[in-house]
Parts: C-alpha cells; sequence; structure tokens
C-alpha cells in the first residue's frame, strides 16, 4: 500500500526588479524619465511645503527612482570606460 503524492506543479514567480526594467531603456528613454521625475519631485515638493501632500512617501520614492536611473547611467559609462561588464548582473 503505497501511498501516491499529489505532485503539485510549483509555478516560480519572477519579478522583475525596477533596476532591470530601467536596465532595458536605452539612454535617451532614461534621461527624458530623470527629466520628468525631476519635475515630479518639484511639484511634490511644493504640495509639501503648502501642506496639500496627502502620501509624503512619495517624495523618498521619486528620490530613489531618480538615484536608480543615474546609478544605471554610471554602470553604462564605466563599462564603456573600462570595458567589459563593469556593474551589469
Amino acid at each position: 500500500m503505497a501511498k501516491t503524492k499529489k505532485q503539485k506543479e510549483i509555478k516560480k514567480v519572477v519579478r522583475e526588479s525596477e533596476t532591470d526594467k530601467i536596465r532595458k531603456m536605452d539612454e535617451a528613454m532614461i534621461l527624458k524619465q530623470i527629466k520628468e521625475l525631476k519635475q515630479e519631485l518639484f511639484n511634490l515638493r511644493f504640495q509639501a511645503a503648502v501642506g496639500k501632500l496627502e502620501n509624503t512617501a512619495s517624495i523618498s520614492k521619486t528620490k530613489k527612482q531618480i538615484a536608480r536611473m543615474k546609478t544605471v547611467l554610471t554602470e553604462r559609462a564605466n563599462a564603456e570606460k573600462y570595458g567589459g561588464n563593469y556593474g551589469a548582473q
């Protein structure tokens, strides 16, 4: 009397990180996004100063997104400068 185990099909959900999404963009698109995010950050800071900002965490999220994009641009510049796969995963 061997017990049969029901094998469940395990589906691995691979979630793409924000940085991976940025790495897939070309340089012009990243620069455009940075410009838009800086404008959004300005608006958020203005709303915070006036007292109209409801979600204060959006300021830090926007700043982190800008930093991620600048990091990817720096990785690419270093890869060109030093050759190879510097900073790439």
